[in-house]
């Protein structure tokens, strides 16, 4: 049900939540913890930058770290950037934007609607810090603390 994209996505913020508080990784470090090709991952924290769930900290010692505490961002909070689905406005399954609604939908529409709730349920209700690892894959890795604001503080 997830894109590649956000399945990387979720995956290397996942990474990130289960660092320190402070600590920021290299965007390389991270391609190599969450097993994403860097230039992939670049493009991604760029979203994310951009839609403040990632700081970033140039120059030595930096690197990317949540904005926020992982429990304030939801699954759905990652996956409406990436995968075109939205909590406020239910997709059809086969991707007839035009000729598919509520009040006029295709043969797939009713089936779907079911499971689509229940994906919706669970991205809006399951915060990133349930996907943190509880001992991150960073051996040998560089992890820099930081002197960066609180999350959820000014850049």
């Amino acid at each position: 049900m997830l894109s590649t994209t956000s399945e990387y996505a979720l995956r290397a913020l996942a990474c990130l939540a289960g660092q320190p508080p402070g600590t920021a990784l290299l965007g390389r470090d991270l391609a190599k913890a969450a097993e994403i090709p860097a230039n992939y991952l670049s493009k991604i924290l760029l979203t994310l930058r951009n839609a403040e769930l990632v700081d970033t900290t140039r120059g030595s010692g930096g690197g990317y770290r949540l904005h926020k505490p992982a429990a304030e961002i939801f699954l759905i909070d990652i996956v409406e950037l990436f995968d075109g689905i939205s909590r406020n406005k239910p997709a059809c399954f086969l991707q007839h934007q035009k000729r598919c609604s509520s009040s006029s939908s295709c043969n797939a529409h009713v089936l779907w609607a079911d499971v689509q709730a229940r994906y919706l349920g669970f991205l809006v209700s399951t915060p990133l810090s349930a996907l943190a690892p509880q001992d991150p894959p960073l051996a040998g890795i560089s992890a820099h603390a930081v002197n960066l604001p609180a999350a959820g503080g000014q850049r």
